[in-house]
């Protein structure tokens, strides 16, 4: 089988597409043919080797020579101890962890995965897993969103912020999303009360505060957000750089603990939701934002164009026509 690989950290060059043995699924796992697989941050992350705590998966390489951990296809087989999926079944899922997704095949844990509803396509379903999972645990479960709250979602414009601004829409928040220029006009168009382009204003400096932060590039210090929180206001942190994740877990706690403004870091909770994000696709509330699809051949220009902050919500990788020759 075909598939885009890497053997050391670094640039999207390192990247190859290469012939590679087809994986066999074990007990729990199931094999699937993979449709389309989408970009996330945490795939840059893997790519590069960097922030540090990446590379529990490999100190001085990647373990996992196959990135992509949100796929969808289309079960080929499965391990003896499988129960919910058979052969023909079409599913989608988070495996990060494991990655394998940029490739024709790869075997998933039964656990993963959801079946995938005929109205949603595969690429729209490779879309889903890790961003919107991020984007609802962090508003919900985390950042306790509640209707009429002013919410801000720091990278609106991105995979998980997509996602992210609509639900703060579904549960009656108003919502400022912040992205760079190119962006507004989608941000506009999802819900967003106002936008604000980082490049223009500082939206840590204008005298706004917020009821709930949400953060998925952490481009300010914890000083910077508490300033911009109201009282009472939470900060959830989602992604970001080692010195950000450092600065939130202490500093950000000693703030939480000696003030109304709660500061803290998402622990998301892979694949949990998907009955009700489905429910909110289906009915037309809530939709996966995808600017392009890339055969797998482009996979290193869709890590290119991820890694320059300018692409509006998914990127998927589609593998319908790999070219063979």
């Amino acid at each position: 089988m075909q598939a885009v690989i890497y053997s050391e950290y670094g640039t999207p060059d390192v990247l190859q597409l290469k012939d590679v043995d087809k994986p066999t699924p074990k007990d729990n796992e199931v094999l699937i043919k993979v449709h389309a697989a989408s970009l996330n941050a945490s795939d840059l992350e893997a790519l590069k080797g960097s922030p540090v705590y990446i590379r529990m998966w490999g100190l001085f390489k990647p373990k996992y020579k196959i990135l992509g951990s949100d796929i969808a296809g289309q079960v080929e087989a499965v391990g003896k101890n499988v129960v919910h999926f058979q052969p023909g079944d079409a599913v989608f899922g988070d495996i990060l962890g494991s990655w394998g997704g940029f490739a024709e095949h790869v075997c998933a844990p039964e656990n993963a995965l959801t079946r995938k509803p005929e109205s949603v396509t595969f690429e729209q379903a490779a879309a889903i897993p890790q961003a919107a999972t991020v984007a609802l645990q962090g508003l919900r479960d985390k950042g306790k969103i509640q209707p009429g709250q002013k919410v801000l979602i720091n990278g609106a414009g991105g995979g998980a912020g997509s996602f992210a601004l609509q639900f703060a829409k579904i549960f009656g928040a108003h919502v400022t999303g912040v992205d760079n220029t190119t962006k507004l006009k989608m941000m506009r168009t999802l819900g967003a009360d106002k936008v604000i382009d980082y490049t223009q204003e500082d939206f840590t400096q204008n005298g706004e505060s917020y009821d709930l932060i949400l953060d998925f590039v952490a481009s300010h210090s914890i000083f910077d957000y508490k300033r911009a929180l109201s009282p009472g206001g939470k900060y959830v942190m989602v992604g970001g750089f080692m010195r950000h994740i450092f600065q939130t877990l202490i500093t950000g706690s000693l703030i939480s603990l000696t003030g109304s403004k709660k500061m803290g870091i998402l622990a998301a909770k892979p694949n949990n939701d998907m009955p009700y994000i489905l429910e909110l696709i289906e009915s037309g509330k809530l939709t996966p934002v995808i600017e392009k699809v890339y055969p797998l051949r482009e996979t290193p220009a869709a890590f290119r164009h991820l890694d320059s902050g300018k692409a509006q919500g998914k990127l998927v990788i589609s593998l319908e026509n790999v070219d063979k020759s």
